[in-house]
């Protein structure tokens, strides 16, 4: 009889664990510390894998560096309920030296970034790779509170379930402190 249980409840337990894989994710992988997306004072231009999103972003702080940030980025595929990535494009670019709230038009989620540094505002301009899929988002969006509270703060900002998309970003530009 216990022989019979098993045989019923193995496969039960492993279609449940498997279904419990795809609603969280464990630690990210951003590769070896010194794996950054860019250097300091230089542009660069990172994307996901076709299929995935942005699913965490770290940044450390330099002042020593004219102010300026490394990022670095962890793709993850985005979930079977969201369907294949029906287009992608590049959003409108957020100038240097401003404040700026975005979020990808179209239903789109963010699977990368560009920026460009400029060195005569101590700032960076940013444009966001946003992706559509084949059915639409199931969303409320609301700003998360993971950010630094000061500008010198590092970052380290995931989502720790799916179904949490990064969809844009807000900034703030201080001319006192560049």
């Amino acid at each position: 009889m216990d022989i019979f249980l098993l045989c019923v409840f193995l496969p039960l337990v492993t279609v449940a664990w498997g279904q419990y894989s795809d609603y969280y994710y464990g630690p990210y992988n951003y590769g070896d510390n010194d794996e950054w997306a860019n250097v300091y004072r230089q542009g660069f231009n990172f994307q996901c894998p076709h299929g995935q999103v942005i699913v965490a972003v770290r940044s450390v702080f330099s002042k020593k560096e004219g102010s300026d940030r490394l990022w670095n980025y962890a793709c993850m595929p985005a979930s079977q309920s969201l369907g294949e990535p029906t287009e992608c494009w590049w959003e409108e670019i957020n100038r240097a030296g401003t404040e700026w709230y975005q979020t990808c038009s179209n239903n789109g989620l963010v699977s990368g970034f560009q920026s460009q540094y400029f060195p005569s505002v101590l700032d960076r301009e940013w444009q966001f790779y946003c992706c559509r899929y084949s059915r639409r988002c199931p969303y409320s969006c609301w700003l998360t509170t993971e950010y630094p509270g000061h500008y010198g703060e590092d970052m380290d900002m995931m989502m720790y379930t799916y179904d949490y998309y990064i969809r844009g970003a807000t900034t703030t530009f201080s001319a006192v402190h560049r």
